[in-house]
């Protein structure tokens, strides 16, 4: 395993960084100095947007700004929040898409980060049924859009978005069923939704097997890979607490050996400290700390 380490933009634009966000240069220094191959790009303002980067002209500019420190682009993390895929007419959310695949064919970005949008909630059997048969096939015509431009969406599950069960993950994949469509496996939620059993509705899931057991159930399915550790806790009751590696429940060493057929083909695994107050920090730790465990799983 030899993989780019990025870093995720949305955690100095997010939480505790929203009254007073980092701008992206700033970041981008910040990542050279703590030794990171590149970036995750956070797609709302005031990181790089469609709106705001609207030439090509600008684009290459920025893509120069960025190769200027020595990074790469591990992926971008765009804003569908008012086009929720489950909910909305599936032409919406693709007009949306299209602006976005076109952003980053010029940043020669490949992998693209979605999320459900609506919360977890108690729903009907029918108008569950009438959800996930609109998501499915929203997201299938999406992965074909990518597809054709030779990208990727990845569906990152957490407890705060519906459809964050071990087993609705799964069916959830294996309906859509689209190789440009694959799973953003997030070490974190997937200990808060698979061990936990954080915001389900209805009965709980819970792997004995934790996170592996959960990334096995992936197998096949894995196409990005977000890497941070879990106290048990929500982050204000909503969605995971991105906690500082080694002070929560994740053994990395047990999980990367465990699953290093499914990592190794990755080209980047992404440091993700959304909502963390002590990102600057934490974060310069993470990349001695993840090729520690690397050389321990090898």
């Amino acid at each position: 395993m030899n993989p780019k380490i990025s870093i995720g933009s949305w955690a100095f634009a997010f939480g505790p960084f929203a009254g007073n966000p980092w701008s992206f240069s700033k970041i981008l220094k910040y990542a050279s100095e703590a030794r990171y191959d590149g970036v995750e790009i956070n797609g709302f303002l005031p990181h790089p947007v469609p709106e705001t980067y609207d030439t090509k002209a600008k684009r290459s500019e920025l893509l120069k700004e960025i190769e200027s420190y020595g990074l790469g682009i591990s992926g971008y993390a765009p804003d569908f929040n008012n086009v929720p895929p489950a909910i909305v007419d599936g032409k919406k959310y693709l007009e949306l898409l299209k602006r976005y695949i076109e952003f980053c064919q010029d940043l020669d970005i490949k992998t693209i980060r979605v999320d459900t949008i609506s919360p977890p909630e108690a729903l009907s059997d029918s108008e569950y049924s009438e959800r996930f048969e609109r998501l499915v096939s929203t997201w299938r015509s999406s992965a074909e859009l990518a597809g054709q431009s030779g990208m990727n969406i990845v569906w990152e599950f957490e407890p705060g978005f519906w459809l964050n069960k071990p087993s609705e993950v799964k069916r959830l994949m294996e309906s859509v069923n689209h190789p440009a469509f694959q799973i953003l496996f997030d070490t974190s939620h997937a200990y808060m939704s698979g061990v936990v059993g954080a915001r389900h509705f209805g009965e709980q899931e819970r792997l004995a097997g934790g996170i592996i057991e959960y990334a096995n159930m992936l197998k096949g399915h894995i196409g990005h890979f977000h890497l941070i550790d879990s106290d048990g806790t929500l982050h204000d009751d909503e969605t995971s607490t991105h906690a500082e590696f080694g002070s929560g429940h994740i053994d990395f060493t047990a999980f990367l050996k465990e699953m290093k057929d499914v990592l190794s083909p990755l080209e980047w695994w992404t440091v993700d400290f959304c909502f963390n107050a002590e990102v600057e920090a934490w974060g310069k730790e993470a990349v001695p700390f993840i090729k520690e465990r690397i050389k321990e799983a090898t």
